[in-house]
């Protein structure tokens, strides 16, 4: 038998980058890499960053995924 980890579902529809390097589990470099390059929606609110969990998720549902 395998173990499975299981992950926590995010909370919101914002959360900081250092909360969505923890539930996807990357690296906060990874994530700011992927900010960087316009991978993730982001909402700056102030001096924060934020991702944009709502928008991330329309986007992908909204994907043609092909088999």
């Amino acid at each position: 038998m395998s173990s499975v980890e299981i992950r926590q579902a995010p909370t919101g529809p914002y959360m900081t980058q250092e909360r969505f390097a923890e539930v996807t589990g990357v690296s906060l470099d990874v994530v700011r890499g992927w900010v960087k390059k316009g991978y993730l929606p982001i909402l700056d609110l102030g001096k924060y960053r934020l991702v944009n969990v709502a928008l991330l998720t329309k986007n992908a549902l909204e994907q043609d995924h092909k088999i």
